[in-house]
């Protein structure tokens, strides 16, 4: 009873996170995203990072843009930190990590993730470079 009492609270939350999902899909197209990236790996990965976290959906969707991008001409650096920002990040989903997990956390947690989504895709585009 205790769970579906604490399910039911948090709907409201979870209405609003899928309704600002949907409309961060229709505003943040990928066309725009393409545009935005222009071979500097330091801002690329900034970039990758930042737009990484405001984006929200399927992890399975991060890694068919990400293809996409690659397509494109988007540095890889760019593309995998865009694909960790977006799985470890959730600006969209703040409000009900708040309301469950503390503001503190939540603001720790995000900022942690941020930086470390930009290491780990410089280390890992170090990576392949050094093995290939």
């Amino acid at each position: 009873m205790k769970s579906a009492k604490t399910v039911m609270n948090a709907l409201p939350l979870i209405f609003g996170v899928v309704l600002l999902m949907g409309l961060m899909r229709i505003f943040i197209s990928t066309t725009w995203v393409m545009n935005v990236f222009k071979g500097n790996i330091i801002m690329d990965t900034f970039i990758g990072s930042f737009l990484g976290s405001i984006s929200a959906g399927h992890s399975m969707t991060s890694y068919i843009l990400g293809g996409e991008l690659l397509k494109k001409g988007v540095s890889l650096v760019a593309i995998v930190a865009f694909i960790i920002a977006w799985d470890t990040i959730g600006i969209v989903q703040i409000p009900i990590e708040v309301t469950y997990l503390g503001k503190r956390f939540t603001l720790t947690r995000n900022i942690l993730c941020f930086i470390f989504s930009m290491g780990i895709a410089i280390a890992v585009t170090l990576t392949i470079w050094l093995i290939s």
